[in-house]
């Protein structure tokens, strides 16, 4: 089984795509994904770039989805020390990094930007590695 930590990015894209997770793979998060989630369809509903049915339809599939979502102490404590380490102005990206480098194999996002920040602190995996074939 491999573990991998997805963010908000990636979770509205595999609903876009309505893709089948493969078995074998177990999916984690920080419990603050929720949040981001919603946050990005209501501003994508605002922009009129979808519908709000479409955001329920995305929102019912992530829902669906078998993440395991964690914010403990410890995780939090890491996020902190990487967002100092990283010099980043928040926490939130960290968390992500910190669940990666805690609970999981590897880290999926689709921003490039936060990949090339990262790829010597965790494991990074493409968006691909998650599909089931």
């Amino acid at each position: 089984m491999t573990k991998y930590v997805i963010g908000p990015d990636v979770a509205l894209r595999l609903a876009q795509e309505d893709v089948m997770i493969a078995d074998e793979h177990k999916l984690l998060a920080p419990t603050l994904l929720r949040s981001q989630l919603l946050s990005m369809l209501y501003r994508a509903v605002r922009r009129g770039e979808m519908t709000k049915n479409d955001a329920d339809r995305h929102l019912a599939y992530v829902r669906r989805l078998k993440i395991r979502l964690l914010g403990d102490r410890v995780l939090q404590d890491v996020a902190w020390k990487l967002a100092d380490q990283l010099k980043w102005p928040d926490t939130f990206d960290a968390e992500y990094i910190a669940l990666t480098q805690l609970q999981a194999d590897a880290f999926v996002t689709l921003d490039p930007q936060l990949a090339s920040a990262v790829k010597d602190v965790v494991e990074l995996a493409p968006f691909g590695a998650l599909v089931q074939r």
